[in-house]
């Protein structure tokens, strides 16, 4: 008997229609489209998204406006900014979504792992004691265990009270 994992989520990035070009700069010039495409703030020098294809359940990140690959290039206005919403983020995640940890990362270059690797981006990734079990550390396969919507919906609630500038 052959057992099967399913993830219907997952049909809108195989079958789904593809933003042209970078789909951070594509999101950066759509404020008007911000519930639609998930981004839970913005401002001069950046905006937060969440992760359409997510570690854990609330993972997002911090991208600046600006279309550049290279974090060594990045004024370093931009990069004490991004860092201050990262502490902010850090403490929304552990104050009022009960994580336990959070993992802040990026990948730079293809090579470094990045997913996108024209446009830099902060992962901010709460994590919750057992979140990693069998099926991700064997099975090499992610079980998300709550509706997508109604966390981005959680968080954007949060966010005046911490991301309030």
């Amino acid at each position: 008997m052959e057992d099967i994992l399913y993830a219907p989520w997952r049909s809108d990035y195989v079958s789904g229609e593809r933003i042209e070009g970078c789909v951070f700069c594509h999101i950066s010039t759509h404020k008007q489209d911000d519930t639609s495409l998930h981004v839970l703030y913005r401002d001069e020098y950046c905006f937060v998204v969440m992760n359409r294809y997510p570690y854990t359940p609330g993972h997002f990140m911090i991208i600046p406006h600006l279309h550049t690959d290279k974090l060594e290039e990045l004024d370093s206005k931009i990069w004490l900014h991004m860092s201050d919403l990262a502490q902010r983020s850090v403490r929304l995640f552990k104050e009022s979504f009960g994580a336990h940890g959070v993992n802040i990362g990026m990948n730079l270059g293809r090579a470094g792992g990045a997913g996108i690797a024209e446009h830099i981006h902060l992962h901010i990734v709460p994590r919750f004691n057992s979140d990693t079990n069998f099926i991700t550390s064997i099975g090499q396969t992610r079980v998300y265990s709550t509706d997508f919507e109604k966390i981005y919906e959680k968080i954007l609630s949060y966010i005046p009270k911490y991301y309030a500038l």
